[in-house]
């Protein structure tokens, strides 16, 4: 693995780290990360998939991770950021991914918003596929039941003051979700309370970015995800209305576990289970070569 910072847009600068194959490259892999959480999390699976003969990206988003810059002495408060800006983090990481292979296909596993954002990016005529893992649209209706209990509270009364208060999101004191720059924490808020999500709260713009993908997008949707309902997996990816989609729906007895949720499919636990679904799922997106040494899938 090898750290790289890349520049963004408004010259913010993006912390990303690379996992190159020790065997020949068979493709690019872009890893979008969920809100809130660093690239640290996806650091076991993106080795594993590494060694499967990937050349595999992860990165954090400007004001998360290690791409809070030093200059922001006094932390995220104040810190500059909404979700376009995300979205241009994501371009940038997917620009680099791939001048590095120009040649080779570059496929993209988004991870909850990880596989939001790339309907409103720019350069989608550069990604091969989508892989989304534990993904749907953020509307309240949709969410889990155990979710809906409290989500208007959170909405209407949480976010609002909290983020006044501390001129960002201080989800680490709160126990939700993760620190947050306000502009991100408040354009979500939008999202979330619009039945269109994204596209209903941003409007025609984003409905004909959306529209534009042409990748396949394949989603994986776990049954006892606590966040994310099988209606709101199919409301997201109903978004990418030109783009080739199909859904699996996995459950923890498939797996003869008790649990998987939203955050369990990057657990090392599930590295001779639910792992080597990623490459067949990449496989059937378009046919690649043979990992090195090996005959037919890794699967």
């Amino acid at each position: 693995m090898k750290s790289v910072t890349i520049a963004s847009s408004g010259g913010a600068m993006i912390a990303l780290r690379v996992y190159e194959s020790a065997s020949p490259e068979r493709a690019s892999v872009v890893i979008g990360g969920a809100m809130g959480v660093r690239q640290d999390y996806y650091a076991p699976f993106a080795e594993w998939l590494a060694g499967q003969g990937f050349r595999v990206t992860t990165f954090d988003y400007r004001g998360s991770g290690e791409s809070l810059p030093d200059t922001a002495h006094g932390g995220l408060r104040g810190f500059k950021a909404d979700l376009f800006d995300w979205a241009s983090d994501y371009e940038a990481v997917v620009d680099g991914a791939k001048a590095a292979m120009p040649d080779a296909p570059l496929y993209l596993l988004g991870h909850s918003l990880g596989a939001q954002l790339p309907g409103l990016l720019n350069n989608q005529s550069k990604i091969d596929g989508l892989v989304s893992i534990a993904a749907g649209s953020g509307y309240w209706r949709d969410n889990a039941p155990q979710l809906k209990r409290m989500v208007l509270y959170f909405w209407y009364v949480l976010v609002p003051l909290a983020t006044r208060l501390y001129g960002y999101f201080p989800g680490r004191k709160l126990k939700k979700v993760g620190d947050l720059p306000a502009g991100v924490m408040l354009q979500w808020r939008k999202w979330c309370l619009n039945p269109e999500y994204s596209v209903g709260a941003e409007g025609e713009g984003a409905r004909r970015s959306y529209a534009r993908a042409r990748f396949p997008v394949l989603a994986l949707s776990i049954t006892d995800d606590e966040l994310m309902t099988w209606r709101g997996t199919q409301n997201l990816i109903k978004l990418y209305t030109d783009a080739p989609r199909s859904f699996e729906r996995i459950t923890p007895a498939d797996l003869g576990v008790k649990r998987i949720g939203h955050f369990g499919f990057f657990r090392q636990q599930f590295s001779d289970s639910l792992w080597p679904r990623t490459v067949q799922m990449l496989e059937r997106m378009q046919p690649l070569p043979a990992q090195a040494g090996v005959a037919g899938t890794t699967a």
